[in-house]
């Protein structure tokens, strides 16, 4: 994380989750793991944040929100599946208004597994979100990426 001038800000948002997921996520956010250790800082506006934390699934009404959400960050962007409806819809796959996963709507750089994740399991999956946004810092420097909006 050597390019960035601050820590990397993360954003999280609830895509109709049972909250077990978001349990998890507040407690890794919490100063029993304190994650500022590694410079991971939570905000509440996804036009400071870096990474773009997901828990549940993508269903209809929520595609538009989730899609807004991800073109008000700056880029580069990284988006992290958090818990097992966040990457395959889990149980609710079958449900009528669900569209699958998050990457049925953005492209994820990272999937953290579980129901729910564990705190620690998100926090490796913050750090490796971390490493992949040098990356495409580096990329983006370099003129090899490209602004990483999703059109409506």
């Amino acid at each position: 994380m050597s390019f960035l001038k601050r820590s990397p800000w993360v954003f999280h948002y609830n895509a109709s989750s049972c909250n077990g997921c978001d349990f998890e996520l507040f407690a890794a956010l919490m100063p029993r793991y304190d994650p500022e250790r590694f410079g991971v800082i939570n905000t509440g506006n996804p036009k400071h944040a870096d990474i773009l934390l997901i828990t549940g699934s993508m269903n209809v009404r929520n595609v538009e929100v989730v899609r807004n959400l991800y073109n008000q960050m700056p880029s580069p962007k990284v988006v992290v599946a958090v818990g097992i409806c966040a990457t395959s819809a889990c149980v609710f796959a079958d449900a009528y208004n669900v569209l699958g996963g998050v990457d049925k709507v953005l492209p994820v750089d990272v999937y953290v597994l579980g129901c729910a994740v564990r705190p620690e399991a998100i926090l490796d999956g913050i750090l490796k979100a971390a490493e992949v946004l040098e990356e495409k810092h580096l990329a983006l420097r370099a003129g090899k990426a490209d602004k990483g909006e999703v059109p409506a």
